[in-house]
């Protein structure tokens, strides 16, 4: 007579999909702690001493780096990165701010060069807010020459990743602009100097950057910092200098 075995497959199951499922919150934890501390290493090693000078207005001082209200930002951005907020849409670095208006720009297209980073005739939208394609002039804002304050969106990383080309690293090394450096815009052929006069690095929410002085025309330079996060905005703000 032959004989049969079972086996008891239902509870072997339930074990591999227990650890599987260890396996991967594993791995979401793992990511997220490398995103809340990596920033902070990097802060420390790279950039501590270039955002401590006196040219910048707004530096980050080590006191908030580690402090709670730190860590929650690096979390809830964490978070943000996990559950798929597109940065490449410039719309979604200010997620507390609309369009201002439906002012439409004169020009669809123009472009900047910043010769102290190796950027030369970098292409500036004004029709959509695709970064991974092109710099964006953030809609509802002036083109530069116009009155008014131009707000123009561009990618960073890790500054070793740095290719003036390529349009999600090209503000890689945007921390190494200083006061007084030149920004040109050629619009129409025509080119215009910008001279930088103040710089600054501002919390996701601060929107005063968007902010109009239509006495004179100014352009301002927006990214993420430190490089290679999306924890803070560096803001390099220029006026146009009469010729």
């Amino acid at each position: 007579m032959s004989k049969y075995y079972y086996e008891k497959g239902g509870r072997n199951s339930r074990k591999k999909l227990v650890k599987h499922l260890g396996i991967v919150f594993s791995i979401i934890g793992l990511m997220t702690a490398i995103y809340i501390f990596y920033p902070l290493i990097l802060w420390q090693i790279f950039f501590e001493g270039t955002f401590a000078s006196p040219s910048i207005q707004a530096p980050i001082p080590r006191s908030t780096v580690v402090n709670p209200e730190t860590l929650g930002s690096l979390i809830s951005q964490a978070g943000n990165l996990i559950s798929g907020v597109d940065y490449t849409n410039a719309r979604n670095w200010f997620p507390g701010y609309g369009v201002p208006g439906s002012k439409k720009a004169k020009v669809p297209y123009y472009s900047v060069s910043i010769p102290k980073l190796n950027i030369k005739n970098a292409t500036v939208s004004t029709v959509d807010t695709n970064l991974s394609s092109h710099l964006v002039n953030y809609p509802g804002t002036p083109a530069p020459s116009e009155a008014g304050n131009a707000v123009v969106f561009g990618h960073s990383t890790l500054p070793q990743l740095f290719n003036p080309n390529d349009y999600k690293t090209i503000f890689a090394n945007a921390y190494q602009l200083k006061q007084s450096d030149i920004i040109y815009v050629n619009i129409a052929s025509i080119t215009y100097k910008y001279r930088i006069f103040n710089i600054s690095v501002v919390d996701p929410d601060n929107t005063s950057i968007f902010n109009q002085d239509t006495s004179d025309s100014y352009l301002t330079l927006v990214t993420c910092t430190p490089p290679g996060t999306v924890w803070k905005r560096l803001i390099i703000k220029s006026k146009l200098e009469k010729i």
